[in-house]
């Protein structure tokens, strides 16, 4: 039997209504369509774009993410592939801030860090 990969955290837990869990997959994946909706990402690394997302699936959105959750507190890390003539440190500004948006609204976790590694520059393409 394969081994899963995925870890689970509990991000409610109340007698009432039960619990609320959550894989980190799920955070990678807000992380990444965050990222991926900021003016000047051409895609994350690995070529994943929005315009893929439909065609490819959800999980391979994940690539280029990593997330660690350690007591409801998240550190993420992209790896972003951005836009010819945009500036890398306004374009990273923004995905970070969307990043840990996103996150910290759909999950209620609290996030720490977004790191950002830019893995390329790609140019418009001519068609």
């Amino acid at each position: 039997m394969a081994k899963d990969e995925r870890n689970i955290y509990t991000i409610q837990n109340d007698a009432s209504k039960g619990e609320i869990k959550i894989a980190d997959e799920v955070v990678a994946i807000i992380a990444a369509l965050a990222a991926t909706e900021v003016e000047g990402v051409a895609s994350m690394a690995g070529n994943i774009t929005n315009e893929l997302i439909g065609k490819l699936g959800m999980k391979n959105l994940s690539k280029g993410v990593k997330v660690d959750v350690l007591e409801s507190i998240v550190t993420v890390s992209l790896a972003l592939n951005l836009k010819y003539n945009y500036s890398i440190v306004e374009v990273s500004a923004r995905v970070q801030e969307k990043v840990k948006n996103a996150i910290e609204n759909m999950t209620g976790l609290e996030v720490a860090d977004v790191n950002i590694k830019v893995a390329g520059v790609e140019m418009e393409s001519q068609e």
